[in-house]
């Protein structure tokens, strides 16, 4: 039997001080929940807690443009806190906070390539995936993930990252930093339709970039099964093709059946079960893992979720096994463009057909 990985942790209550007075889902009852819970269940007594740090401004600038950080620092002091953006709140506490987010995820990556942990999981907000270059909106104000994806290029000489979002919101942010490249290959499964109303399947990159941003949207009411199917045909095969030296992880458990904001159905054995999986395609690689908080609104789903995931990180390997589920075949046919099925998955689709 596979012994027991060390699992890192970023839990800290520096995190809460990024609030508003108004109700907002984005909020720190979020991570007091989480973290509570994670106290209280013996479980959880051998993670590793590692300690919080802030992202430098010039960390944060080579993902977000200067002018973008100024603005940042600006709307922070205004007395409104919607000055900035309707949904996303800037406080007087908010930019040290998201550089405390961003700069958390940066001290979890060092500790896992530096050999002190064998996987991670950064609770944190605010969230980062929906941060572009220049702009923050959808609660985010930095991309927490991308600024840890750029670190590992820049300190530790990665160049084949591979950021996989399965938050049910687009990750636009991550896919407008990366574009570009093949650095960095970011795979997105999102409700369709939803915010930020972008993440098409024709959305595959530019340049150096082209077939290296994966977009799989889909239609409400998937679950368990649908997403089981889809991690079975084309997240293991992009896996396997690109051979990622880390697997990052855009965490979102907003597609929980419970979830206030979207209408996918996701059980907190689905989050378990997409965990597994991807702890078992990572070790097949010899891909390191990390994990990083993005959405989740329910206060109870995203606690059992995140903890499934921490859970299943935890764990003893075991090979993960897949559901056929023909919705899902029907919609990677109809959606996706042939040229990215030629590329990463040429023969998965016809084995699963009967």
């Amino acid at each position: 039997m596979n012994p027991v990985g060390r699992v890192g942790v970023i839990q800290d209550a520096c995190f809460f001080d990024h609030q508003v007075q108004r109700q907002s889902k984005e909020c720190p009852d979020r991570l007091r929940k989480l973290y509570l819970d994670i106290e209280q269940d013996p479980s959880f007594k051998r993670l590793i807690r590692i300690p919080v740090r802030a992202a430098s401004e010039t960390q944060i600038c080579r993902v977000h443009s200067e002018h973008y950080l100024k603005q940042i620092l600006a709307h922070a002091i205004n007395p409104d806190p919607y000055s900035y953006d309707t949904d996303t709140y800037l406080v007087t506490e908010s930019p040290h906070v998201a550089k405390l987010s961003s700069g958390s995820c940066l001290a979890l990556a060092d500790a896992l390539m530096d050999g002190e942990i064998d996987t991670g999981f950064a609770m944190v907000r605010p969230p980062g995936h929906h941060a572009e270059i220049g702009r923050g909106t959808g609660f985010c104000i930095f991309n927490n993930i991308a600024i840890t994806a750029q670190h590992l290029i820049d300190r530790h000489g990665l160049n084949r990252i591979m950021i996989l979002d399965f938050d049910v919101h687009h990750g636009n942010g991550t896919q407008d930093v990366f574009y570009q490249t093949d650095k960095v290959l970011t795979l997105s499964i999102h409700q369709n339709n939803l915010f930020p109303f972008t993440g098409k399947s024709t959305e595959t990159g530019e340049g150096e970039g082209c077939g290296y941003n994966i977009n799989i949207p889909v239609p409400p009411q998937f679950g368990d099964a649908e997403y089981s199917c889809l991690f079975g045909t084309i997240v293991q095969n992009v896996i396997e093709h690109y051979l990622p030296q880390i697997i990052l992880v855009s965490a979102g458990y907003d597609a929980h059946m419970d979830d206030p904001i979207s209408q996918t159905n996701i059980s907190t054995d689905g989050f378990y079960s997409m965990t597994r999986a991807l702890k078992h395609f990572a070790k097949n690689v010899d891909a390191q893992l990390l994990f990083i908080l993005e959405g989740g609104y329910n206060l109870a789903s995203l606690s059992d979720s995140a903890r499934a995931s921490l859970r299943a990180l935890g764990e003893p390997l075991s090979i993960p096994g897949f559901l056929h589920a023909p919705r899902a075949i029907q919609n990677i046919k109809n959606e996706w463009p042939s040229e990215l099925i030629q590329k990463w998955i040429p023969d998965a689709i016809e084995s699963y057909i009967c």
